[in-house]
């Protein structure tokens, strides 16, 4: 196992939630989990979506690792984690709701930042991410440029946040259309992605065995983004990973069917890397990049455009 942290050496984090920020029209506050270093100034921020039925407090092998290496990672609960039941008025819009808790945590950062001890002014605006895995994935990419195709089959109205400068895209769902199985095309008319305006830098990162059954499709669908996006620079491609890329929701989530130490291993520090240069702080990414080509067995690939 490459390691692109040695440099970075991992510092004690503080975690704190429930924030609570306003949300009108929302129904409810928007609640959100922040884990960031005890030391350090000037440290990026990486907003996280959850995917369905998740909550603020899975994915810890991420949010954890990302924050004892020098980011601040601030996770919402979406509404879809309130089980919201099929009849409520927020149900059909409740994809776009989901880009709304995006949109608010970065109009809200300072107020985050002063519920945390000690973290106040200690946050970089100027280099912030989004990143989310399966249904998280596909909000985190309409913040850098996605968007939804409507019933009429045009793409939707650009959600595109200029504040956000790059993505790193999980399990990120593929194009719908005749794609989608008639469960998904049921239940999850919206996940009908247009990349064409993804234009932000993204790593795409999918597992070689994910089949979903939300399309008629393999694998592949989950590559969409990197294939049709401008934006998606680099794809990772788990050997053997399905839905969950090794446990990456962490302990919480008993759905993970791949259960891997060594993948998560693996995502942890190639995101960190890729993070860590797509947001102009070192070369971190063409380093992990050559060392995982260069691996006697290696647990993935990337393909770079």
């Amino acid at each position: 196992m490459y390691d692109t942290t040695t440099a970075i050496p991992a510092t004690p984090t503080v975690a704190v939630r429930p924030v609570a920020l306003p949300a009108p029209g929302r129904g409810q506050d928007l609640h959100v989990r922040v884990t960031a270093p005890t030391a350090g100034r000037d440290l990026p921020v990486v907003l996280f979506s959850h995917g369905a039925t998740l909550t603020m407090d899975d994915y810890a092998p991420l949010a954890d690792f990302w924050a004892s290496h020098g980011f601040v990672v601030v996770q919402p609960t979406h509404l879809d984690a309130l089980g919201l039941p099929p009849d409520d008025p927020r149900t059909p819009h409740i994809w776009r709701i989901r880009t709304d808790d995006l949109t608010g945590v970065l109009d809200h950062l300072g107020t985050i930042e002063a519920e945390v001890p000690g973290l106040a002014g200690r946050g970089d605006h100027d280099r912030v991410a989004v990143a989310g895995h399966s249904w998280g994935a596909q909000t985190a990419s309409t913040l850098v440029g996605a968007r939804v195709i409507d019933a009429d089959g045009a793409p939707g109205e650009s959600m595109a946040d200029p504040r956000v400068s790059a993505a790193v895209l999980l399990s990120l769902p593929g194009t719908g259309g005749a794609d989608l199985s008639a469960l998904a095309a049921e239940h999850f008319p919206f996940m009908s992605p247009d990349f064409t305006g993804l234009k932000a830098p993204s790593l795409v990162v999918a597992g070689d065995r994910d089949q979903s059954p939300l399309t008629v499709r393999g694998p592949d669908w989950f590559t969409d983004g990197y294939r049709l996006s401008p934006g998606a620079t680099d794809l990772l491609t788990l050997f053997g990973a399905e839905h969950g890329l090794g446990g990456i929701q962490g302990s919480h989530d008993t759905r993970t069917t791949d259960e891997s130490p060594e993948r998560v291993a693996l995502v942890q520090r190639a995101t960190l890397a890729y993070l860590r240069t797509a947001l102009g702080l070192d070369d971190a990414w063409p380093t992990a990049r050559r060392a995982l080509t260069a691996a006697g067995e290696p647990l993935g690939r990337v393909d770079s455009k």
